[in-house]
């Protein structure tokens, strides 16, 4: 399953990929559930970042994803994440984070390749994702700003 929310944002593509740290990371986290920041190491090459879901009726669930890739050219920036231990729903997650350059202003994109497990269809889990990532636009803006009109 493939999914891609842009959100634009005020500022230079470069300075809001540097703020892209584990006090942004803190603001992104999902409305509802508990969740434990355990390790965030950055957004470049190498780095951890493990969470600890507390949702209903299961176990606390690990999420350790690992970022494979980093840079930077004229047109945008990026950092890639890769989910190295899931918890129980997903059995593949691939999360593409891109600043565009778009000269006065950015485009923030959350770009996601998921899969589901074998009891829970991915198809299942795209709306609950979905309304997740949707609800980052608000929080992307109020940090960064709206682009001017």
């Amino acid at each position: 399953m493939h999914l891609r929310i842009t959100t634009p944002v005020a500022g230079n593509y470069l300075e809001i990929m540097a703020r892209f740290d584990q006090s942004l990371f803190e603001a992104l986290k999902p409305p509802f559930g508990k969740v434990e920041l355990v390790r965030f190491d950055g957004s470049v090459t190498g780095d951890r970042v493990h969470i600890r879901l507390f949702l209903p009726l299961v176990a606390p669930q690990d999420w350790i994803s690992e970022i494979t890739d980093h840079g930077q050219n004229e047109q945008e920036a990026w950092f890639l994440d890769e989910g190295k231990t899931l918890p129980f729903f997903l059995s593949y997650w691939k999360h593409r984070h891109v600043v565009l350059n778009k000269g006065d202003h950015a485009l923030i994109v959350d770009d996601i390749t998921f899969l589901g497990n074998e009891w829970l269809p991915s198809w299942m889990l795209y709306p609950v994702l979905w309304m997740q990532f949707a609800a980052r636009k608000s929080v992307y803006q109020r940090i960064f700003g709206k682009p001017r009109a």
